[in-house]
């Protein structure tokens, strides 16, 4: 029986990957890549000559079959993405999911992710928090924005730079201006940078400031009051409706 192995690899800093992830790489029969230049890149900074297959969400429906018979074949399969750890907000739940139906072994190493010290780093309650990875673009974006207005835990997101302004003033109508924010940017990178304030103060920064780079938007969730408050609120709407 053959092994995937999921492997993060850094987001920013070349430096940021385990000891382990450069071993399982180097042995791997195969290193299926996001972007083979990419990983090219990593591959060639620590002189690992594997083979390279391009896997991505354009054709990981067509290309996971043929990936789960090198792994009946008994081969090592090594899964990464561009920056960070494959599945989250990237691909590779497909992949996983169907080896995993077809009895293969899945293990996925520890390492590189950007919210985790992004979440970390804001300042904002971390003992809970609810990931959103990207938000809906067009179709359900309000109704999602909507929802997680109510949300207690600290909510973690990706954003695009040319969408933070937009998102960020998106929150502040249905969240309110004074809620704490914080938008990490480049996570270990040269130009890395965290910005706290309310989300008022994050809109109008960004405005004048257009962002660049990777971004984590990390939201401070509901207050415990305010949320009783609010299902008051809703209970007592609904009574009235309901009489």
């Amino acid at each position: 029986m053959g092994m995937l192995y999921v492997v993060p690899t850094p987001v920013g800093n070349m430096e940021d990957i385990t000891l382990r992830a450069l071993r399982v790489l180097r042995e791997a029969d195969v290193i299926l890549a996001e972007d083979t230049r990419t990983t090219g890149v990593l591959l060639k900074h620590y002189d690992i000559h594997g083979r390279l297959l391009s896997h991505h969400k354009y054709n990981e429906h067509g290309t996971s079959g043929a990936v789960v018979e090198r792994l009946k074949a008994g081969q090592t399969v090594a899964l990464v993405s561009d920056a960070g750890t494959p599945g989250i907000s990237d691909p590779g739940f497909f992949l996983v999911r169907e080896a995993i139906a077809a009895g293969q072994e899945v293990q996925c190493l520890p390492g590189a992710t950007a919210f985790v010290p992004a979440l970390v780093s804001s300042g904002l309650p971390d003992d809970r928090f609810c990931f959103e990875g990207f938000l809906p673009q067009k179709k359900g974006r309000q109704t999602r924005l909507t929802a997680l207005a109510h949300e207690e835990r600290t909510i973690v997101c990706y954003e695009s730079p040319h969408r933070l302004v937009k998102t960020l003033q998106q929150m502040v109508e249905v969240m309110g201006p004074t809620r704490r924010a914080c938008v990490a940017r480049e996570i270990s990178k040269v130009h890395e940078e965290c910005v706290r304030g309310t989300l008022e103060e994050l809109s109008a920064h960004f405005t004048a400031t257009p962002p660049r780079g990777e971004i984590v938007l990390i939201v401070e969730g509901m207050n415990a009051k305010a949320a009783k408050e609010k299902e008051k609120e809703i209970n007592i709407n609904q009574k009235d409706i309901t009489t």
